[in-house]
This record gives C-alpha cells, structure tokens and sequence, in this order.
C-alpha cells in the first residue's frame, strides 16, 4: 500500500498543494497512492492522537509513506524522530518530496536517523540549560525558591514557575522532563496545571478516531 498524507494546521489552509506535490512526484517514481490520508490538526498534537497515529498502526512492511517534508508529521523533533523510528523498524519507507528523503530500514537512514536524534538531545539540553539559567536569576534577584515551613511540594516547588512551565510546555517538553526539572512528580504537577493553566492539555492531547 502507497499512502499519501498531507496536513494543515487550520481549516483556513487546504491540502491541495500537498496532493498535487505528491501525485506529481508518485508519477516520477512510478507509485500510485492507494490511500490518501488528510487531517487538519497542529503538529504539536501528539502523533499517537491524530490519523498519522492510525495510519501507522495499519501500515505493514513493505508499505509506502509519502509527504511533502518532515515537518507535516510534527513540530517537534523528537516526535518526527519517533514516528520515523516506528516505521523503520516496521519497515515502512517514509519518501519526502521537497527534502528528497528515502527513509527506510537501510544504513544511510539509520545514520540520518541518529544525526536527527543527537540534534534532539541537544536540543533538549539548551531547554534545560535555559531553565536551570531563569531559575539561578530569580534567585539572584531575591525571588524565594525555597521551602517554606509546612508547605506541600506543590506549593513548595511550583509556585511562581508559572511562566517557566508555559514556556517548557510552549517548547514540547514532555511532562516527566518538567517534573523532572522541579523535582516533583508527574501527579503534582497535573495537579498544578489543572490549578493555574487549565488549557494545557490543548498543546498535546487531541482525540481523532481512526478511520
């Protein structure tokens, strides 16, 4: 099965240039799409959440996977990384038409493979570089990080990161890095959100159905 899929962030976009990119350069490799795969979703959502999610679970070795560029299957690296993770080991040949990758289970992917996840470990650093920084200055600046006597770890260790944990979260960072930075557990620190950010789970929690 050759599966076409295209994306759009919002339903004020349209697929169209997608489809027509992708039927063109199918023709040049001699493919025809048997399925075409559409949603209109951010790439922030989580992969496992969306129809890219479904289609990689029905997909089987040997099956073919064509988008226009990487960046249709997410905004964060370490999910792109993960999807195309999945499909080598499934054996599914990812194909991009403007970037002209022929990702698969071969040498020369698994080295791209690893050059995108070493750019995502670093990227993930500078995150937790930046964070620990924000911290340091606070401090410098009189702001109390403190444990105040009788004080829970939410309060103790949460209170007043507000803007730190939006941005971490603005950045894709995952809970259990989160947590991990304040030294809290991921239950605290659902519970905090669900307290001061109530529309968090909008940047990574979408439900679509598969079709």
């Amino acid at each position: 099965m050759v599966y076409g899929y295209v994306r759009v962030s919002t339903d004020k976009q349209t697929t169209e240039n997608q489809r027509f990119e992708i039927e063109n350069y199918s023709k040049v490799k001699g493919l025809k799409i048997g399925r075409w795969v559409d949603e209109t979703i951010s790439g922030t959502t989580n992969v496992s959440e969306r129809r890219l999610g479904c289609l990689l679970k029905q997909a089987r070795k040997g099956d073919v996977l064509i988008i226009t560029e990487l960046s249709r299957l997410g905004r964060n690296l370490m999910e792109v990384m993960s999807f195309l993770h999945q499909c080598m080991e499934k054996e599914v040949l990812v194909l991009t038409v403007k970037e002209h990758y022929e990702l698969g289970n071969n040498i020369n992917s698994k080295i791209l493979a690893f050059a995108f996840s070493l750019s995502a470990e670093i990227e993930r650093s500078l995150i937790s570089q930046r964070t620990r920084e924000e911290l340091a200055r606070k401090k410098m600046e009189g702001v109390k990080l403190g444990r105040p006597k009788g004080a829970n770890a939410m309060q103790v260790k949460l209170s007043g990161k507000e803007a730190i944990i939006r941005q971490m979260i603005g950045e894709k960072c995952s809970m259990n890095e989160i947590a991990a930075t304040f030294e809290v557990n991921r239950q605290t620190l659902r519970e905090y959100l669900r307290m001061v950010y109530p529309d968090w789970r909008q940047h990574r929690y979408f439900k679509q159905p598969c079709e």
